[in-house]
């Protein structure tokens, strides 16, 4: 169903102009981690990544909304996304959501959780997914290579929880929806190994990194 050729015009409407609105009131108080820019322009990035893979305006709209349930107030969120964008919308965006966390679960766990909903999820799912993993993973290396190793700091996880995390969501990707987008993913990836590698290499031999 939101499936489409590559030949086709999407023509993007009122609903997507009304998500336009509503998410950038919605993400107003929100920032991006490491360099603290207003988090709409993620979802604008997303959503466009969305529409550069063939998503339909459907998907393109869930990818401005995919963090709206997850960040910005749960079930309340959910019934206004129902009520403003109706079922498909919404449905899209909750296969993106996080899974609230288990008892006694770790970090590790918790995201083995997600990654298997992720699996699980549509094909509207899996690229609006994708595509906000390929932005999160470009913005990433980016600040690493512009402002070095601090930069995992801002992250709740370890560099290897990351990498970990990166890995997976290749090796997942890959298999549920390959493309451009995942073969991106994996290129990121395998530099951001190389990074942590480049950066580990001095304290493993003893030479002094300062």
């Amino acid at each position: 169903m939101n499936q489409r050729h590559q030949s086709d015009k999407v023509i993007l409407g009122y609903q997507f102009e009304q998500a336009l609105v509503y998410v950038t009131r919605l993400h107003r108080q929100q920032h991006r981690k490491v360099v603290p820019t207003p988090y709409v322009g993620h979802l604008l990035a997303v959503s466009a990544l969305v529409l550069e893979d063939g998503g339909a305006e459907v998907e393109a709209i869930a990818a401005l909304l995919h963090d709206a349930i997850e960040d910005q107030g749960g079930e309340a969120t959910r019934q206004e996304l129902l009520r403003r964008f109706g079922v498909e919308v919404t449905t899209i965006v909750e296969g993106c959501t996080e899974p609230a966390w288990q008892a006694q679960q770790t970090w590790r766990q918790h995201k083995q959780q997600y990654l298997a909903k992720i699996r699980q999820g549509s094909t509207a799912v899996h690229r609006v997914a994708l595509a906000d993993k390929l932005h999160n993973g470009r913005s990433l290396l980016h600040h690493l290579q512009q402002r070095g190793a601090h930069v995992w700091s801002a992250f709740r996880a370890s560099p290897d929880d990351l990498l970990w995390l990166y890995e997976s969501q290749v090796a997942l990707f890959e298999a549920i929806h390959p493309g451009w987008m995942a073969v991106e993913l994996a290129a990121i990836v395998a530099e951001m190994r190389q990074f942590i590698q480049n950066s580990e290499s001095p304290r493993k031999s003893g030479i002094s990194v300062e």
